[in-house]
């Protein structure tokens, strides 16, 4: 049924916006140590571009140390340069067996800038997920001018599209403060 069509597909739109929101603030430092930086950057191995948690062991042993175990030795400096050319503004240490990622204590200047970083992607994701809201919007109200719908399920419909929106913004929110919460502890 149309229905439940137009509704799955604004949820799904809107879940989407929340989980690129999450994937986004999780590579923002904390001054801890995460395995989320290391997304997105990747090294040749064996000619072939890949992530850097396919090719090695990435642990933390400490709160503000990140520690890259490459399973083939030969693939640390290339490990090496990819995390140095990925500009995630911390100096890899390598030993020649592990290359340690120490993570900096924040300034409380930088834990604000943080914050601020945080606070804007989570107005992005708002604006995404009301533009999402508004398409649905716009469904419903194409679908009952075509008859596919009556005027009551159309009410009904706009409704839980309300709820649904509603209910990811407050995601988006509590994303937003746990983080920035995060960002502030010392």
């Amino acid at each position: 049924m149309i229905y439940e069509q137009i509704k799955k597909q604004a949820k799904d739109d809107m879940t989407k916006a929340l989980d690129s929101f999450d994937k986004r603030i999780a590579t923002i430092k904390a001054g801890r140590a995460t395995e989320a930086i290391l997304d997105g950057i990747t090294f040749s191995y064996y000619g072939t571009e890949t992530p850097i948690n396919q090719a090695a062991t990435v642990s933390i042993p400490e709160a503000r140390l990140l520690v890259i175990k490459p399973w083939d030795k030969t693939n640390i400096g290339p490990i090496e340069k990819a995390i140095l050319k990925s500009n995630i503004g911390i100096t890899p240490q390598n030993d020649g067996e592990v290359i340690r990622l120490p993570f900096p204590q924040l300034t409380e200047e930088r834990r604000k800038e943080y914050t601020k970083e945080v606070d804007t992607y989570a107005e992005d994701a708002k604006i995404v997920i009301r533009n999402k809201r508004r398409e649905a919007m716009d469904e419903v109200k194409k679908s009952e001018k075509s008859g596919d719908i009556t005027e009551d399920d159309r009410y009904t419909l706009e409704d839980e599209i309300q709820k649904i929106t509603d209910k990811m913004i407050e995601d988006v929110e509590a994303l937003a403060s746990k983080k920035n919460k995060e960002l502030m502890s010392v």
